[in-house]
């Protein structure tokens, strides 16, 4: 069993930056990152394997970054040039897997945080 935490959301400015955490109860493998806006069904904006390895949604990429600590138990989002389209809340998840280089989702959810960017 994995529990996980998110911190960092905010209210930000167009053109602003956050860095949002993943924090998990023990090691983590891949841990994916998710978003759900209003009315929109949640997606998978990234994820990062075991070996450090990431990958993006085409609608991100150049502006978010994963990243995690040595101890596999803090995950990171950089999420910088923050757009309005980009408001939503943000997911981390655990336990799932990655192969042919993306994510499958695992059954470990944290509870999110709100990532609001003003216009």
């Amino acid at each position: 069993q994995v529990q996980l935490v998110e911190y960092g959301g905010g209210l930000v400015q167009a053109g602003g930056s956050l860095r949002l955490s993943c924090v998990a109860s023990g090691r983590t493998g891949a841990v994916g990152w998710y978003r759900q806006a209003p009315g929109k069904r949640r997606e998978l904006i990234g994820s990062i394997n075991s070996a450090g390895g990431t990958n993006y949604a085409d609608s991100v990429e150049g502006r978010f970054t994963i990243s995690r600590d040595s101890a596999k138990t803090t995950i990171f989002l950089q999420i910088n040039n923050l757009k309005p389209e980009d408001t939503a809340v943000y997911y981390c998840n655990a336990g799932g897997i990655w192969t042919s280089n993306e994510y499958v989702q695992g059954h470990y959810w944290g509870q999110g945080t709100q990532v609001t960017v003003s216009s």
